[in-house]
């Protein structure tokens, strides 16, 4: 059973989620069902509790350099309001983790927490003082990252203070066609329909500061509002014509647009990969000093014999985690990490890693489902054109 329960939690359960461990979190699965809480973000609006997502806070004269040496992006090229997709990688090249990196207004101090926030000054351009950076890793790994940070801060003699401050933060995702208009609504002195797509502001939320951020997990337009958890009932209520979406719909929506799942579409011990082989090489910026920066180097160069692509099957079936991709005469040509019946397409769909052979888009492949073979094609995430 999980030990760590997320500031909604009760919220969660007088409206009746069922709930699952995920990451050492308690979480809910469904509200209502997955499909209706799918369409909904799909075709209008949905709310999710992502309270789970670790904060780790970086600061100080060095943060900018700590932060370059342990993400595969270049945090140089972020203003405060920005923020990046990284990868976090071993001296291999393997994928520890992947994450969102936000630049913070310059001079606020790791280790205040959610009351960062209100030292957040409204005018991003008008910071001074050191950098400031909030990364959010995924569930249960926020003690890792934060050993990590530390521990390389401290064998390089940088000058940067690191908070894990994952409790101090409730995370509530706006996500759909209807999120601008909604967060609008809730925002009245504050133009967050304004932010570009990874852009960010301090925002009153329901009257509640926070960090809304226009990012998401779902491929439809959306935010995140990063606020103080003992404020997240407020925030969350602010938003109640939204859906209440649980982590069944997360999974099919970010599946239909073939994103990453930490621990299931890599993870360095079951499923070891590098951001090649993972087809996000384009957060990873060779030109900076990051850990792993000569493994990958040397495998751009050499190239990889896997890549992860998606997989539609032409038959009945639902395709799922482990399962085997073949030429379709029983020879094993890669294997599945993820799959789900597309609720938006009424299609099985899968994610994977195939031999480069059989990794171009049209490739006619099987999956071996209850072992038979059911015929399917390769295509290139993500599934829907969004």
């Amino acid at each position: 059973m999980s030990d760590r329960r997320t500031p909604l939690h009760d919220i969660h359960e007088e409206r009746g989620a069922t709930f699952t461990d995920f990451g050492g979190w308690q979480m809910p699965v469904e509200f209502d069902s997955i499909s209706e809480e799918h369409a909904a973000v799909r075709d209008s609006l949905g709310r999710f509790d992502v309270s789970h997502m670790a904060e780790i806070e970086v600061s100080g004269p060095d943060a900018t350099t700590l932060m370059n040496r342990l993400t595969t992006n270049d945090v140089t090229a972020l203003a405060p309001g920005d923020s990046q997709y990284a990868a976090i990688t071993d001296d291999d090249g393997i994928m520890l983790d992947d994450a969102v990196v936000y630049r913070l207004p310059d001079g606020i101090e790791a280790g205040s927490g959610s009351d960062a926030v209100d030292g957040l000054d409204r005018d991003l351009d008008a910071g001074d003082g050191d950098p400031a950076y909030l990364f959010v890793p995924n569930a249960g790994h926020d003690e890792q990252m934060y050993d990590r940070w530390v521990d390389y801060r401290d064998a390089n003699g940088l000058d940067a203070a690191v908070a894990n401050a994952t409790d101090d933060w409730a995370m509530i995702a706006v996500q759909g066609p209807d999120a601008a208009a909604a967060l609008d609504a809730v925002t009245p002195a504050d133009r967050v329909v304004d932010l570009s797509k990874f852009q960010a502001t301090v925002a009153a939320v329901g009257g509640v500061d926070a960090w809304v951020a226009r990012t998401g997990y779902t491929g439809e337009d959306g935010f995140e509002v990063l606020c103080p958890a003992a404020d997240a009932a407020t925030v969350w209520e602010a938003v109640d014509d939204a859906q209440p979406c649980g982590l069944g719909a997360r999974d099919t929506l970010r599946t239909e647009m073939g994103y990453l799942l930490s621990g299931q579409d890599f993870d360095p011990e079951s499923e070891p990969r590098t951001p090649y082989e993972a087809r996000i090489g384009f957060v990873v910026k060779l030109d900076t000093e990051f850990v792993g920066r000569d493994a990958l180097e040397a495998q751009k160069e050499e190239g990889f014999d896997e890549r992860f692509v998606g997989v539609r099957l032409l038959e009945r079936g639902v395709p799922r985690n482990g399962y085997a991709v073949t030429d379709g005469d029983l020879t094993r040509v890669g294997q599945l990490t993820s799959g789900t019946m597309s609720p938006t397409l009424d299609e099985p769909i899968g994610l994977g890693y195939l031999h480069e052979h059989y990794a171009d888009p049209g490739t006619k492949v099987s999956v071996v489902v209850h072992g038979g073979e059911k015929r399917g094609e390769v295509v290139i995430p993500p599934f829907l054109d969004r």
